[in-house]
């Protein structure tokens, strides 16, 4: 019988195993994963379930009984230790060997850490298995230290205030939130953590994180200190390559796949946070490391697998990621590629928090940020990846819906894009 193995039991190798079954293959599916909880979704760690321990049964992506209806075999905590790929087998740390026709690889990432002497006082959160520790410990000591103000660090501190914790948040960037938002919509965010008692501070250069009595002291490298009863390292991630590099793939940054989510083996492909994709849209490369990308990335990579498995066509995906941060009640939603020097076409009042920012680079569209405005999200994915010449006085003109822009010919309201 033909097999299917997945590495990974996040979004994209759970996705990729529904839609196997969604396009009709009758194979075995197999998906193994290091984690040892049952999938779940993980945009809730640094929200609802450091909340509220209860929230973890919500938030499991499906309820139990639903995988073996479907005939998928999921396993977790279960470590792929090498893979194959001439004998086309995945061997586990049970010193099984799982056979497969088709490999994917969708095995995420890992929390950055930086060096540090503060013991368990100090903090990561990429997995389920590391809320708990981390809830416990603001319940303990009532402050914690954010070094990092990204996505998982600016949500961290805003539930951590939730919870009436002292929190100081420690950023390296200029701007906090910077690798996703424009400087104007940063200082938004920065206002809005300060608004509610959040000590922050960017341009930090941090020198040392070290014990201090029952918790941690952090050092810059101008001699300015913080302290807090525990800590949390928010610097961003890692992609979880070594299995594919093992393997003899070919990576960087991530394993690199083609616009069908092959890798440089046969028959082996590699979806969500670990892989390193042609950009179909700029152009160039790009791996994406966001919830929704890695569910869009499993699903097509289990239709280029099913094709290669069927003699079927092999479908190339035209993504424009797209991400989301619920902070103090307001939801930002994030798509394209934004960067802090792109022109800025504003819709709304950002001061108002309620805007939608389009972004051009080299008189394209290439990005949009809102607050308040879902629908321009839906439209703005569009006009990037269809019709990124719109004329910008059109997107400008509140009077203009963006969706009908959207849904007009890319040639009619159009300027010149010069690459």
């Amino acid at each position: 019988m033909t097999s299917v193995v997945i590495v990974g039991t996040g979004i994209a190798g759970i996705t990729a195993a529904e839609t196997l079954r969604a396009e009709g293959f009758a194979g075995t599916v197999t998906v193994i994963g290091d984690d040892p909880a049952h999938p779940y979704r993980r945009p809730a760690l640094s929200k609802d379930l450091l909340l509220d321990a209860s929230a973890e049964e919500r938030s499991r992506l499906r309820p139990a009984g639903y995988w073996a209806e479907r005939r998928i075999d999921v396993r977790s905590g279960v470590v792929a230790v090498s893979v194959d790929v001439a004998g086309r087998t995945v061997r586990l740390d049970s010193g099984e060997n799982l056979r497969y026709d088709a490999l994917l690889l969708a095995t995420g990432g890992r929390a950055r850490t930086v060096d540090h002497s503060g013991g368990d006082a100090v903090r990561v959160l990429r997995a389920m298995g590391d809320v708990a520790p981390l809830r416990e410990a603001l319940g303990r000591t009532n402050s914690i230290l954010v070094v990092g103000a990204g996505l998982i660090g600016s949500e961290v501190a805003a539930t951590a205030r939730g919870l009436g914790a002292e929190v100081t948040m420690l950023e390296a960037a200029p701007t906090l939130l910077h690798r996703v938002l424009p400087p104007r919509v940063s200082a938004l965010f920065e206002q809005l953590h300060r608004e509610h008692g959040v000590e922050l501070h960017t341009s930090v250069r941090l020198d040392e994180l070290v014990g201090d009595g029952d918790g941690v002291l952090a050092r810059a490298d101008d001699g300015r200190t913080w302290s807090a009863g525990a800590a949390l390292l928010a610097v961003g991630m890692a992609p979880n390559m070594d299995l594919g590099e093992r393997a003899g793939l070919e990576t960087a940054d991530g394993i690199v796949v083609d616009e069908s989510f092959a890798t440089s083996a046969p028959g082996v492909y590699a979806a969500g946070d670990v892989a390193n994709r042609p950009n179909p849209v700029l152009g160039g490369r790009h791996r994406t490391e966001h919830w929704n990308s890695a569910q869009v990335q499993g699903a097509a990579a289990a239709r280029a697998m099913h094709a290669a498995l069927t003699g079927g066509p092999a479908e190339a995906v035209r993504e424009v990621p797209w991400c989301w941060s619920s902070q103090y009640g307001l939801s930002l939603q994030v798509a394209g590629w934004p960067q802090s020097d792109d022109e800025l076409v504003v819709r709304g009042s950002i001061a108002g928090r309620d805007f939608t920012v389009l972004t051009r680079r080299a008189g394209r569209l290439v990005g949009a940020v809102t607050i308040g405005r879902p629908k321009d999200v839906r439209a703005a994915r569009t006009l990037i990846a269809e019709h990124p010449a719109v004329d910008p006085a059109l997107l400008a003109d509140e009077s203009e819906d963006l969706a009908a822009l959207a849904a007009a010919p890319g040639s009619a309201r159009a300027t010149a894009v010069h690459v």
